[in-house]
C-alpha cells in the first residue's frame, strides 16, 4: 500500500487545536516553542486560549496550521512512523510549506517565518472590501473557469481552487466575484456562496504578496524534500530546491490545482491519503475525488495511535 501525507490550509483552523499532542508528546510541543521563537511571540497561547477572531487573521492562521501540522508530524515521529511511510506530500496552499517542512526541504523556524510573511503579504495586498471569493459548487472545474471569465468584465475573476470535482472556489475584484456567484446559479450551479475570507487569494490581485515571497524565499536555504512535493500549481511531483522555490512564489497568484494533484497521486500508486493536523476538510475532498483512495484524518494523540495501530497492523 502507496500512502501520501496531506497538510491542511486555511479554514481549518480552531482554538484548542494541537494541545492534547504538545501535552502528550515532548516533541510535539517543541514544535510550538520553535514556532513561538521564531515569531518573538507566544503564538501557541492564542493557539490553545485565543479568540477564534484573532486566529482566523491570515498572518496567525498561516503559521498556527503550519505548527500544528508539524506537532502531529513530530507525534508520529515520536511512535515510529517518519516521512519515509510516504510516497508523497502536498498540502493545499499554505499546508504546502507545512509539506515542505516535514519532508526536511524547511527547518520549522524558516517555515513560520515564511508563512507569517505569506500571510501579511496576502492580506495587505488588496485593500479590505476590494476583493472577494466564493465557493460555486456542483459545476465542474472547465464550466466554473467559463463563469470567472464571463463574471470578469474588464475586472479580475478566476477559477481559484479546484477543490474537487463539484467545488470550486473563484476568486477576484468583490463585484466581479458577486457577477460569478449569479452567473453560476444559472449554469446550473448547486449553490454558490460568498467565502468568509479576507482577502481574494490565488489570483492576479495577489501579484505583491507574490513579489514579497520572492523576495522572502531567496533568503531561506530548501534542501530537496525527502519524498517528492505535488506541488499546487502543477499538479506534479517535484524535488528540486529551485524548482519549489519558483513554484512557491507562482502559488500566491495561480490556480491550487488540488483535485488534480490527489488524481495525480492516485495515478502514481497511492491508495491512502493521510491529513496531518487541523480538520478534515482535505479528507472530504479526496473522497469526492476518487473514492478508491481510503482517508485518515490525524489531529489528536488518539488519531496517532489508531494510525500506528493500523500501520502495524
Amino acid at each position: 500500500m502507496s500512502r501520501a501525507f496531506v497538510f491542511p490550509g486555511q479554514g481549518a483552523q480552531s482554538i484548542g487545536m494541537g494541545k492534547a499532542l504538545a501535552d502528550a508528546y515532548p516533541t510535539a510541543k517543541a514544535v510550538f516553542d520553535e514556532v513561538d521563537e521564531a515569531l518573538g511571540e507566544k503564538l501557541s497561547a492564542l493557539i490553545w486560549e485565543g479568540e477564534q477572531e484573532e486566529l482566523t487573521l491570515t498572518q496567525n492562521a498561516q503559521p498556527a496550521l503550519m505548527a500544528t501540522s508539524l506537532a502531529t508530524m513530530r507525534a508520529l515521529e515520536a511512535e515510529g512512523v517518519s516521512i519515509d511511510a510516504a510516497s508523497y506530500v502536498a498540502g493545499h496552499s499554505l499546508g504546502e510549506y507545512s509539506a515542505l517542512a516535514a519532508a526536511g526541504a524547511l527547518t520549522v523556524a524558516d517555515t513560520a517565518r515564511l508563512l507569517r510573511t505569506r500571510g501579511k503579504a496576502m492580506q495587505e495586498a488588496v485593500p479590505v472590501g476590494v476583493g472577494a471569493m466564493a465557493a460555486l459548487l456542483g459545476l465542474d472545474f472547465d464550466t466554473a473557469a467559463e463563469v470567472a471569465s464571463e463574471a470578469a468584465h474588464e475586472q479580475i475573476c478566476q477559477a481559484a481552487n479546484d477543490n474537487d470535482p463539484a467545488q470550486v472556489v473563484v476568486s477576484g475584484h468583490k463585484e466581479a466575484v458577486e457577477r460569478a456567484v449569479e452567473i453560476a446559479k444559472g449554469k446550473g450551479a448547486r449553490r454558490a456562496v460568498l467565502l468568509p475570507v479576507s482577502a481574494p487569494f490565488h489570483c492576479a490581485l495577489m501579484q505583491p504578496a507574490a513579489e514579497v515571497m520572492a523576495e522572502a524565499l531567496v533568503h531561506v536555504e530548501m534542501n530537496a524534500p525527502a519524498v517528492p512535493l505535488v506541488a499546487n500549481v502543477r499538479a506534479a511531483e517535484v524535488a528540486d530546491p529551485a524548482m519549489i522555490r519558483s513554484l512557491l512564489v507562482e502559488q500566491v497568484t495561480g490556480s491550487v490545482r488540488w483535485r488534480e494533484s490527489v488524481a495525480y497521486m492516485a495515478e502514481h500508486g497511492v491508495t491512502e491519503i493521510w491529513e496531518i493536523g487541523a480538520g478534515k476538510a482535505l479528507s472530504g475532498m479526496v473522497k469526492r475525488i476518487d473514492r478508491s483512495v481510503a482517508t485518515r484524518a490525524i489531529g489528536s494523540p488518539d488519531d496517532v495511535k489508531a494510525a500506528v495501530e493500523a500501520l502495524n497492523g
